[in-house]
């Protein structure tokens, strides 16, 4: 049980750096895009110096996040051999696409970087942000259809204890694929927009008044706000199918145990030992709403499912954490583009920039907690309905000494991204390449 436990925490810990640099990686891009299109639309520098920094930061967190997700790739064959013995045929192919995805992504990355004064018509050297941006959500798509795959395993029968009638394609688009693909889409726009804003606010914040900033905040603040909604609304789908295909994990996560038409929806509180839930929010018929869009309908409860197939109540709190910040970013957005459109000066106060500045922040952790909550809410399962967890993991007694390895590994490559991003920046500060920009005589540099 010690390399059980073990290989859970190591996969926990590889998955939550790398989920930080897998968002920036395939968020990012569309704000290159649009920056770049807006800065040619409109002939301004400072929406092509945006895109022209916001590359140049994102092609660091693109080579960090080849170093952890390599190191999810290693550790699904390391820590879950059985688990690859089984289903590595079924597994295989998006891991094989997703592999591809990022090629394409990074060989047209590499192009774009380093071709800005090489085109003579700038627009051909925007074009080049198409196959960045499909690239990077086409590699979200096929790795997000693994996890999808383990939450509800299909393409295959089972005959004593082998898998027959392999079919790689449907077990790839399995039921839980389209949901959680357009959750970890939506949200991870949502969050390197907030990211950005809470560059740019932080610019502001500290005095530095440059047109630059404002319309960084502006541009980065607008498309957040659209796609804190376009995260809500899937969610609402995510809960919906949560419901026909995991009752578990969101009963665990609602802390609702009884069986019943008209449930409420369950808000922070605490559980005690008896299962009572205490000091809690309790919103009357608002879990059968959202389940089934009625307020009497039937949400099963954990009483009547066995109790070795709970997820661990803990994932209530991660779930939590997700749904309070992503409501609290959409109504900062929503503020700020009312503003924004109405002239406030609320949103140009001290206080109201210093919370645009934690949106970056909050929205990773939010980014962070959903993630907790979807893996801790698959247990025991890591093949639901064939295969738990300690039955997938490893017999290795040094499980612990990978831990250490790997943890001492994302500290430094944590550490140097702030540090080589910091530098780059503070050396090459915006005054200074506007000016050499206009020296050229061209916007297109």
């Amino acid at each position: 049980m010690e390399s059980v436990e073990f290989s859970r925490y190591l996969s926990m810990l590889t998955l939550s750096v790398h989920v930080v640099f897998a968002t920036v990686g395939v968020g990012v891009p569309l704000f290159i895009m649009v920056a770049h299109w807006l800065g040619l639309k409109r002939n301004d520098d400072h929406y092509l110096l945006m895109a022209k920094r916001w590359a140049r930061g994102y092609v660091i967190s693109v080579a960090v996040g080849v170093v952890t997700g390599t190191a999810i790739a290693l550790q699904l064959a390391l820590l879950w051999p059985r688990f690859m013995e089984f289903a590595g045929q079924l597994v295989a192919l998006p891991l094989f696409m997703e592999t591809f995805a990022f090629f394409f992504e990074a060989i047209f990355l590499g192009i774009y970087l380093y071709t800005w004064d090489r085109f003579k018509n700038p627009k051909h050297h925007f074009y080049l942000l198409a196959p960045v941006l499909i690239g990077g959500a086409m590699s979200a798509l096929f790795i997000t259809s693994v996890n999808a795959f383990m939450n509800t395993p299909q393409g295959f029968a089972v005959l004593n204890g082998e898998l027959t009638n392999i079919s790689p394609l449907l077990a790839m688009f399995n039921p839980a694929m389209p949901t959680k693909v357009a959750h970890v889409l939506t949200s991870a726009y949502m969050t390197a927009g907030f990211i950005l804003a809470s560059i740019a606010a932080f610019h502001l914040v500290k005095g530095n008044r440059h047109e630059y900033h404002r319309k960084g905040l502006a541009l980065t603040m607008k498309i957040a706000f659209v796609f804190t909604i376009a995260t809500a609304l899937v969610g609402d789908l995510s809960g919906k199918f949560l419901a026909e295909y995991q009752p578990e994990k969101l009963a665990a996560a609602e802390w609702h145990f009884e069986t019943e038409g008209e449930a409420p929806l369950v808000l922070f509180g605490v559980l005690t030992e008896t299962n009572e839930v205490k000091y809690a929010i309790k919103i009357p018929y608002a879990l059968s709403f959202l389940v089934h869009n009625n307020f009497t309908g039937e949400v099963t409860g954990l009483n009547d499912i066995p109790e070795e197939y709970h997820p661990p109540y803990i994932i209530h709190y991660f779930f939590d954490i997700m749904v309070s910040i992503g409501i609290g970013l959409m109504l900062l957005s929503l503020v700020y583009v009312i503003g924004l459109k109405f002239n406030w000066s609320i949103i140009r106060s001290k206080v109201f920039r210093w919370g645009l500045v934690a949106s970056g922040p909050l929205a990773m952790i939010a980014i962070e907690a959903g993630w907790w909550f979807t893996e801790l809410g698959r247990q025991p399962w890591i093949m639901r309905g064939y295969m738990t967890t300690a039955e997938g993991a490893t017999t290795s007694p040094y499980v612990w000494a990978m831990f250490i390895a790997f943890a001492v590994l994302y500290f430094i490559l944590m550490v140097g991204t702030v540090v080589v991003l910091t530098r780059m920046f503070r050396k090459n500060p915006v005054e200074n390449e506007i000016e050499k920009m206009r020296e050229k005589g061209s916007v297109a540099v």
